[in-house]
């Protein structure tokens, strides 16, 4: 081999390096800029807060947060939870426990965090309130319309029991529940703080009550939660 060719191969073996050493750097760099990204570019961390604090101690390997504000958004949530854990278990060989799933009750499907009796009580309001009524009738609910295992809503028969037994939970909007209660104070004569703490102590199971539904839905993509949105 000639001396310029000598000269040439090493020359060659040298640029070769460089350029797997520039791809290593690119590939570092792009990771380092992802990561910023996911801060907000800025190294932001945000605030924790000990009412939050549920949301990190919920077990499971996935996250998700499914947010209502109307009626009918309620009835499909429940439905849509359901798919989940069923695309969970059917596409990835899972499991329910796999999932910290939330499902929040807010503004227009608020009524849905409350148990059987406050629907015996007050179900011609919310009737009216989420656009429900009873099952093949025009006629105000009587039970939560949620714990009815027939499929005449979109909720396809999943009940807040039934995904209850499957490890889902639920949030409820206490910014509503204050707004609901002056209202039926207003409708019936009666006194809004009262109706407030019945209210407040008379939830489904395994849900809790949130400073306002739509904090609780932001908060929870702090905490790793994917946000779906049921309307």
């Amino acid at each position: 081999m000639s001396e310029d060719s000598k000269i040439l191969t090493q020359r060659r073996r040298f640029l070769t390096g460089v350029g797997v050493v520039a791809t290593g750097a690119t590939l570092a760099a792009a990771a380092n800029g992802a990561e910023n990204h996911h801060h907000g570019g800025s190294g932001f961390t945000p605030a924790r807060h000990e009412q939050d604090a549920w949301m990190d101690e919920m077990p499971g390997v996935h996250r998700a947060f499914v947010d209502t504000s109307t009626g009918a958004g309620g009835a499909n949530a429940l439905n849509y939870a359901n798919n989940i854990l069923l695309g969970n278990r059917e596409g990835y060989g899972g499991s329910d426990e796999d999932y910290a799933l939330v499902v929040c009750f807010r503004h227009g499907s608020t009524p849905y965090g409350y148990n059987d009796a406050m629907w015996e009580k007050y179900g011609d309001f919310f009737s009216r309130f989420t656009g429900m009524t009873a099952p093949d009738s025009d006629q105000p609910l009587r039970v939560n319309p949620m714990n009815i295992a027939q499929s005449v809503y979109a909720n396809r028969g999943n009940t807040v029991d039934s995904l209850r037994a499957k490890g889902v939970r639920f949030v409820v909007c206490n910014r509503a529940t204050r707004s609901i209660s002056a209202a039926l104070a207003r409708s019936s004569g009666g006194n809004a703080e009262d109706i407030y703490q019945e209210l407040i102590n008379s939830n489904v199971p395994d849900s809790r009550f949130v400073p306002a539904g739509v904090i609780a839905a932001t908060r929870s993509q702090e905490y790793g939660y994917s946000l779906l949105f049921s309307a």
